[in-house]
């Protein structure tokens, strides 16, 4: 009787461990997450603030995130082949970003690697177009899940995490562009 109790048991677990890799399996591989903003300025101010990586502490949500995170630089000092890495605590992770697409106040496209918490490769963009005297500027990022990013997205909604950073990011980049405070490098 207590072989069948445990037998069954086990059998149970097995079943729902299936079902649930099954369903995680199912889910959609490619993600995209975008956030779009209009900012008061002409998009060449917003598009030397994005093309160079010295001025993202200044609005990068993932910088006030973690005020003793390491970062370096490498390449040109901004535009294509410029590459900016960080190390910082459980929250910001480690990785790299390298612009790879620089089309001046128009699109810059840029890859970024995560190396912790979780590896992946994504490709982010960020995109200018000009509204009369102002500009609306999109952030979006781009990739494939793998089977724990799938599984991880069951339990937590990734655009509503990762969007709100994005937010908060094009939030503070407004008020920086806006101000005139921005760094110049």
């Amino acid at each position: 009787m207590v072989k069948k109790v445990i037998l069954g048991g086990l059998a149970l677990i097995i079943a729902i461990v299936v079902v649930f890799c099954v369903v995680v399996a199912m889910q959609p591989a490619d993600f995209r997450i975008e956030r779009t903003t209009t900012i008061a300025a002409a998009p060449d101010k917003v598009f030397e603030q994005v093309n160079d990586f010295h001025k993202w502490e200044a609005w990068s949500p993932w910088a006030k995130i973690d005020p003793s995170m390491t970062t370096a630089y490498s390449g040109p000092p901004s535009g294509v082949g410029s590459h900016y890495s960080w190390v910082g605590n459980d929250q910001v992770g480690a990785g790299n970003m390298e612009i790879t697409a620089s089309h001046p106040n128009e699109r810059i496209a840029i890859d970024i690697q995560f190396l912790k918490p979780f590896e992946a490769k994504n490709m982010t963009e960020f995109t200018f177009k000009a509204d009369g005297n102002k500009s609306v500027v999109t952030w979006s990022m781009a990739g494939k899940n793998n089977f724990i990013a799938k599984a991880f997205g069951m339990v937590m909604n990734m655009d509503k995490l990762v969007g709100a950073d994005f937010e908060k990011g094009l939030g503070q980049l407004k008020t920086i562009v806006e101000s005139g405070s921005g760094p110049v490098n």
